[in-house]
């Protein structure tokens, strides 16, 4: 990976993050209603909020470790293999720790165990 490329990377990993941390806690809140219809309404907005900042809290995760990496030099590197993590699929998922064949056989693994896998960072590299 040149310079460039990495600088391009880093780039969009922060970019992410800034994106990230704007997430709208708004939703969150408790409204009293005496409507059951407005009441399960409101439930699930509000469960819809949550499942949201979770999602949003592990990419920042993700990201903030994408961007040690890069400071520690082992950025590109897959954390499983150790081999190179395909520029095609660091461009797509700059986050990614994994190479697109580690990532697949912990789906398969994943989904003959009946778990659910989060899909949002598979992208063939």
């Amino acid at each position: 990976m040149t310079p460039t490329e990495l600088k391009k990377l880093r780039k969009d990993l922060e970019g992410r993050l800034s994106e990230l941390a704007t997430g709208d806690r708004a939703a969150l809140t408790v409204e009293a209603s005496s409507d059951e219809m407005d009441q399960i309404q409101r439930f699930s907005e509000r469960e819809y909020a949550m499942n949201h900042l979770e999602r949003n809290s592990k990419q920042q995760r993700e990201v903030k470790e994408a961007l040690q990496r890069m400071d520690e030099g082992t950025f590109g590197v897959c954390a499983d293999c150790e081999e190179k993590i395909g520029l095609k699929r660091l461009a797509a998922v700059p986050w990614a720790s994994t190479c697109i064949t580690c990532q697949e056989g912990v789906e398969r693994a994943g989904a003959g165990s009946g778990m659910a896998i989060d899909t949002q960072d598979v992208v063939a590299a």
